[in-house]
């Protein structure tokens, strides 16, 4: 039995786009243009820039007190499913599985209540409440009445990549017709002043890969795949998108922040996304690389593609998008599926000069594709190391 799963939508909305569409072609023409956060105020002395959604955001209709990280994942799921050809009277005569990653998910923009409750107040609860309602997955199955698994990913920033993961899964085992999956995160001054302590944020647009990397630049958005089974699909006359074919996940154990040195956790997880898939290396097109721009993460992930893929062409899209932490996978492997479809993988915005210390180069101009598939991994904070293998076609 094949174990791909069909992706019949995706949606997307970031800094580059507020839609897939819009974010692609943006990063097709180099575009980018980080700035100080205006969500917020800082008060470092150079303010770190940051890759911020400036366009409103609708207001789904009932929920309009919903937190943002949960708006933003509403929005993309309202395009994936539209790409999808699906709407809520549909989906409410299917079985529907709602699985989200995320990272902050509003659960640190409540400063004024937690300043309150310490000095010894006795703040409104509607703070709470409104953070509680506003559980990214619950509130996704509660805008379209949905009764299928639901389940938040909260696993650092490899959370949207696990979030398909583990819907993808849902599909396999039969326990839903429809997986909505993905992950959403919004901006947040914790976050924000949290990266400036580790001094891992960079005072300009970030630059992975680059000798001069000095660190990321956070952003924020949301991803969204609508994965579904191939009986749902025959059943709708409906042609697929592409398809999850591996996914893999493995823990380095070595440390709360820092990458394994030789990159172990993130080998095993490749090794088993590839095995699943059926997939050989030689057969990827290209590779959506985490690539944040920081010093140690790169230069582990650099070894480690230089070693297993030393002719595959890679690429990481933060440059783009900055990076959107519980987001980031999801907002990837979307973007990872339209340029396999486009056959075009961007450039690496701010890659100029070779690192020494890395032994391989990610593309700096716009690179014609061939291929089907391709990988989309993540590294994150507690070692955790994910990748989604993805085609346009089921290997034969």
């Amino acid at each position: 039995m094949s174990r791909a799963v069909a992706i019949s939508g995706a949606g997307c909305l970031c800094a580059a786009g507020m839609t897939l569409d819009e974010a692609f072609a943006a990063m097709l023409r180099g575009e980018r243009n980080p700035q100080p956060p205006r969500a917020f105020r800082s008060d470092h002395a150079e303010p770190f820039p940051v890759f911020e959604i400036l366009t409103p955001l609708p207001v789904p209709g009932s929920d309009a007190e919903l937190l943002r990280t949960t708006r933003l994942a509403l929005s993309a799921t309202s395009e994936a499913l539209a790409d999808a050809g699906l709407d809520g009277e549909q989906l409410r005569g299917l079985k529907v599985g709602v699985c989200i990653g995320t990272t902050v998910g509003s659960a640190m923009n409540n400063e004024d209540f937690y300043r309150e409750f310490r000095d010894g107040g006795d703040p409104s609860m509607a703070p709470i409440e409104r953070y509680l309602r506003s559980n990214p997955a619950a509130a996704l199955a509660r805008h379209y009445q949905l009764d299928g698994p639901c389940q938040v990913v909260v696993n650092a920033c490899s959370s949207g990549t696990d979030a398909i993961g583990l819907g993808a899964a849902w599909i396999r085992a039969g326990l839903c017709d429809i997986a909505l999956v993905g992950g959403a995160d919004e901006l947040c001054r914790t976050t924000y002043n949290g990266f400036a302590s580790l001094m891992i944020a960079d005072t300009g647009p970030c630059k992975p890969f680059d000798a001069r990397r000095r660190g990321l630049n956070l952003g924020e958005g949301a991803g969204l795949l609508v994965l579904e089974s191939s009986a749902s699909l025959a059943k709708r006359e409906k042609t697929p998108r592409g398809f999850v074919l591996g996914y893999g996940s493995a823990t380095d154990a070595y440390h709360l922040t820092a990458p394994h040195p030789d990159g172990n956790g993130l080998r095993r997880a490749l090794a088993e996304t590839l095995t699943m898939a059926g997939v050989a290396s030689e057969e990827l097109a290209f590779i959506n690389a985490h690539g944040t721009g920081t010093p140690d993460n790169d230069r582990v992930e650099n070894r480690v593609l230089a070693d297993l893929f030393p002719t595959i062409p890679f690429v990481s899209t933060k440059c783009y998008t900055g990076h959107t932490l519980g987001a980031a996978g999801a907002i990837e492997a979307a973007l990872t599926l339209v340029a396999l479809e486009q056959r075009m993988l961007p450039a690496n915005a701010g890659f100029d000069e070779q690192d020494p210390e890395l032994p391989t180069r990610p593309v700096s101009t716009v690179t014609p594709l061939s291929g089907r598939f391709a990988l989309s991994e993540s590294l994150a904070f507690g070692g955790n190391n994910a990748a989604v293998l993805l085609g346009l076609e089921v290997p034969r």
